[in-house]
C-alpha cells in the first residue's frame, strides 16, 4: 500500500527521530511510503490566530502537494483535523479550491487510526518494558473522535504496563498560540496536567501531538527540577514506542 507521509513541521525540525519512528513502524507493515519535499506547514498556525487569508498559500500547497495520494497519514492530530476539516471553510469563497479540498479531507488519516482502522492492525510486534500512561489530546479525541486507535495499540505491546490518567482528556495548555497569549493560564493547565501524569505512577507519558508532548515534557521537567515531582518522567509520540522492539 503506498501511501504519503505528512510528518508536521515541528516534527520535522525539531524531533525528527520522532518522524523515522513513524516512517519504520509503518514499513514494517507493508506500506510504501512517500515524503513530498515541497510539503510545509498545513497553514494551521495562522488559522489558530485568526489570520486565514494569510494561511491560504500554505494550505493551496498543501493540496497540490497531496491531492493525488491514494492515503495520507500525519503524525500530528492537529495537522490531520486541519486538513480533513478546516480547509473546506477556509477557501469556501473559492469554490474550485474547495473541491480539491473535499477531495483531499477523505484521505488523511491520523498515525493510529490508519493503523487500526485502515491496515486493520492492533499488534504490531512492539516491546517496552515501563510504566506508560496515556494523553488524549484535544485534537485527536474531541475534534477527529479517535479514541480507541491508540489505546487498542497502546495495550497489545509486549511488557508493557499500561496506568489510566485521571482526566487523561484535559487540555495540557498548549494550544498553539494559546500558550503564548494567555501564558499564565496555559502554565495552571500544564502544571495541572503534570501532576494528573506523575500520579499514575508512570514513567512515560505517551500522545499522538507532537506539540501537546512537547509542552508536557517541559512542565514534567521542571516540576522534577523544583522536586514537585520525585522522577523523570519521559515523554513519547506512540511512533516511537511502536517502534520499540
Amino acid at each position: 500500500m503506498k501511501i504519503h507521509l505528512f510528518s508536521q513541521c515541528l516534527i520535522d525540525m525539531f524531533y525528527p527521530h520522532v518522524g523515522m519512528a513513524g516512517v519504520q513502524v509503518l514499513e514494517r507493515l507493508g506500506c510504501d511510503l512517500v515524503v513530498p519535499k515541497k510539503q510545509v506547514c498545513c497553514g494551521q498556525m495562522f488559522t489558530n490566530s485568526g489570520y486565514n487569508q494569510a494561511a491560504k498559500a500554505a494550505i493551496k500547497n498543501t493540496i497540490e502537494v497531496f491531492e493525488d495520494a491514494e492515503y495520507i497519514v500525519s503524525l500530528s492530530g492537529s495537522c490531520a483535523f486541519a486538513i480533513r476539516d478546516e480547509y473546506r471553510e477556509i477557501l469556501k469563497d473559492e469554490p474550485e479550491w474547495m473541491a480539491r479540498a473535499a477531495r483531499l479531507s477523505e484521505r488523511i488519516y491520523e498515525f493510529s487510526e490508519f493503523i487500526v482502522n485502515v491496515l486493520g492492525v492492533t499488534d504490531v510486534g512492539a516491546t517496552f518494558r515501563d510504566k506508560v500512561t496515556y494523553h488524549k489530546s484535544c485534537h485527536v479525541t474531541r475534534l477527529m473522535g479517535i479514541k480507541e486507535p491508540p489505546l487498542k495499540l497502546l495495550e497489545n505491546i509486549n511488557g508493557i504496563e499500561f496506568l489510566p490518567m485521571n482526566r487523561a482528556e484535559a487540555c495540557c495548555g498548549f494550544g498553539g498560540t494559546f500558550s503564548v497569549k494567555n501564558a499564565e493560564l496555559s502554565e495552571a493547565m500544564s502544571r495541572e496536567k503534570a501532576m494528573e501524569i506523575a500520579g499514575t505512577g508512570a514513567n512515560v507519558v505517551v500522545g499522538s501531538d507532537q506539540a501537546c508532548l512537547m509542552n508536557m515534557a517541559g512542565m514534567l521537567d521542571r516540576l522534577h527540577k523544583e522536586r514537585v515531582i520525585n522522577r523523570r518522567i519521559k515523554a513519547m509520540h506512540i511512533a516511537e514506542i511502536l517502534n520499540c522492539r
